[in-house]
């Protein structure tokens, strides 16, 4: 049955492929061993700067990216950039499974043979030494022992106070405004069907689905892949097929090696993007999940509890629990 949704998923990204208008493709200019990023937005201007400046610095040799309709210059900008490979739609991101179909076709495409990293703008990677390893280093070691897949927990950052308290500067590094993250609050659990772990809590859980915390937002994800045409993402970054792309923990007792991605989802520009996706209804059940941010950002919160803990480096992660360097030493 998995493998016929696999086929049904492949087939879905090669017909979804029409929708994509290119803007610009320099993809041309790939060389075999680089590492690529992919990724989906829709008016995210005033984060692509530092966006790009920081997976430049981990290693990042070239950027593929689909714009969903944007009218605030994110297009324009990304176009201009000499390391961007650039398309566009006014498609339905909903009906697209939440750009996994735009994506799914680009890395079968673009992405076969190269290790491919999938995230949001306001995603950020982090895995063990990556304050003194590039992730060429990373990528390397996986290579070396013949690991396909690398998962990372979304750890969502916030500042302490109200998230407009101060306004986010084009080029500033988010998390001198939201360096917080919830320590623990966390509940896993394993996907049998598909075999990975699906996780939820943090900061989202507890304020905005405290009265349905089934409801939460999931915070696994595999974002980093070495890809094959073959492959294909089910849901988001949240599991792939083949299955075996997803046991990404250790059944024997061990600790396999893992990352984060730090979520910049809480600054000033939170409570319009609520309510423009609400609008737009473009997102999961009925976006639900915006609906809840909606309700939830109206009595201006602070996330700030008894689990906030101020971030540090990857080490601190790891202390805690939530990522671990497995045995790359």
């Amino acid at each position: 049955m998995l493998r016929l949704a696999r086929k049904r998923w492949r087939f879905r990204a090669f017909r979804k492929r029409r929708e994509l208008q290119s803007v610009v493709n320099r993809t041309k200019a790939i060389k075999p061993e680089q590492i690529l990023l992919f990724s989906t937005l829709r008016n995210e201007r005033v984060r692509l700067p530092f966006f790009l400046r920081y997976y430049r610095s981990l290693g990042i040799s070239h950027f593929l990216i689909v714009d969903n309709n944007s009218d605030d210059g994110s297009r324009e900008y990304l176009a201009a950039q000499p390391d961007v490979s650039l398309w566009t739609t006014k498609a339905s991101y909903k009906r697209s499974r939440f750009g996994a179909d735009w994506l799914n076709w680009l890395q079968s495409k673009y992405g076969h043979g190269h290790w491919t990293l999938v995230v949001d703008p306001d995603e950020f990677f982090v895995y063990p030494f990556s304050d003194t390893r590039p992730l060429r280093a990373l990528t390397d070691w996986l290579d070396a022992s013949s690991i396909k897949s690398f998962s990372a927990m979304l750890l969502d950052m916030y500042p302490k106070g109200p998230f407009d308290l101060t306004p986010y500067q084009e080029g500033q590094d988010p998390f001198d405004l939201a360096p917080y993250f919830d320590s623990g609050n966390y509940v896993v659990q394993r996907n049998y069907k598909f075999g990975n772990l699906w996780i939820q809590g943090g900061p989202r859980m507890r304020m905005f689905f405290q009265d349905m915390p089934e409801r939460a937002p999931a915070l696994n994800k595999i974002p980093l892949v070495k890809w094959d045409r073959a492959y294909t993402y089910v849901s988001s970054t949240h599991m792939l097929l083949p299955r075996g792309l997803n046991l990404t923990y250790d059944e024997w007792g061990g600790e396999k090696a893992s990352g984060c991605l730090l979520h910049a989802k809480f600054l000033d520009t939170f409570a319009l993007k609520a309510e423009e996706e609400m609008q737009r209804r473009q997102h999961y059940a009925n976006s639900h999940e915006y609906r809840a941010y909606r309700a939830g950002v109206s009595t201006q919160p602070d996330l700030w509890c008894k689990w906030s803990e101020k971030y540090i480096n990857w080490r601190q992660l790891e202390i805690l629990g939530l990522m671990s360097k497995g045995n790359w030493a």
